[in-house]
């Protein structure tokens, strides 16, 4: 199958490599230095057991116009960074592509074949001036779940910390050829990719994580072991978490597990630091609408109460602001 990646980072490089070694047709779209690598050394992909893969036989671009219609797209860019490239998403797109959205946060598309009393509700922070939703027919679109971590360590090499489970599914809840289809090359090129039945309950379930545990860690500094084992910022965490849960409720998702067990999975994670964190060590934009805006968002919607992660969501989106216009990082160093 032809795939393309657009956004050769982190979890970009991970998937494209291990595809590109499973025999798929890989294509990544890219910029800068980190497209210069691919196109001169390809993708290598360094693993936890110490081995690496180095996925030669892979085409890199940085305009999509150039690289031609593919059977499927991952978008693997961050929420905030889609509306800018949504317009172009069509040039890698024939009639039967599949674009199978890989962020983090609520998406765009949640409301749509939702079924229940916010059928077509637009949510601000995850598509703010309608672009993607503009271009992008989710109709394409499959739903996804990224739970590895992995760090692009320079230009065309990307690091795993852990995991290799990708959760995807339809936003019907039906299983289609296909999304057996990517199931299929996925599983084939070593990862865990479970069909997800209500893939919005998977969502959250990551995102009552995220919205939690990355804007505290980006605001101390702190690693996702170091939060969870502070008692003072582990209780903060949780009162966040119950919020969320909260809004999630009220949308009709269940969670099959409890706040200690979603803390206690991250604390197991160990040492790493969420990609909030690394942003603001890199002085890159920070991933917050999606992540934790949306939730504030829904809350308002639903008259479901969220203090404290709307004082939270102040305090770090404040942290961004003034990183943004000082062109700043921050980062603790011995």
């Amino acid at each position: 199958m032809k795939i393309a990646v657009v956004g050769a980072g982190a979890i970009g490089g991970y998937l494209g490599a291990r595809l590109s070694a499973a025999g798929e047709d890989v294509t990544f779209i890219a910029r800068g230095p980190n497209l210069a690598a691919i196109q001169a050394n390809g993708m290598r992909l360094r693993l936890t057991d110490g081995s690496e893969i180095h996925a030669t036989n892979v085409r890199a671009f940085e305009k999509m116009a150039e690289a031609g219609a593919q059977d499927f797209v991952l978008l693997t860019l961050k929420a905030h960074q889609v509306g800018a490239i949504a317009a172009d998403l069509k040039y890698l797109c024939h009639d039967n592509t599949a674009i199978v959205t890989m962020q983090n946060g609520i998406p765009w598309w949640y409301f749509y074949r939702h079924g229940g009393a916010l059928e077509g509700t637009r949510l601000r922070a995850s598509d703010p001036d309608g672009k993607i939703a503009e271009h992008l027919d989710p109709a394409r679109v499959i739903g996804s779940v990224v739970y590895p971590a992995a760090n692009l360590v320079s230009p065309g090499v990307v690091e795993l910390v852990e995991g290799n489970r990708f959760g995807l599914g339809e936003l019907d809840g039906t299983t289609t050829p296909r999304l057996q289809a990517i199931v299929g090359a996925l599983i084939k090129a070593g990862f865990r990719a479970p069909i997800a039945r209500d893939i919005r309950a998977e969502i959250w379930l990551k995102l009552w994580g995220n919205t939690s545990l990355n804007p505290v860690c980006a605001l101390t500094h702190a690693t996702l072991e170091d939060v969870c084992r502070f008692a003072p910022t582990r209780t903060l965490i949780a009162s966040m978490m119950a919020e969320a849960e909260a809004v999630a409720n009220a949308l009709g998702v269940q969670f099959k597990i409890d706040i200690a067990r979603r803390i206690a999975g991250a604390e197991a994670i160990g040492p790493h630091k969420p990609s909030t964190l690394q942003d603001v060590e890199l002085g890159r934009p920070l991933e917050l609408d999606a992540l934790v805006g949306a939730v504030l968002e829904l809350g308002e919607l639903l008259k479901v109460p969220t203090p404290n992660i709307r004082a939270i969501y102040a305090c770090v989106s404040l942290l961004a602001q003034t990183l943004n216009a000082q062109h700043g990082k921050l980062r603790i160093t011995t």
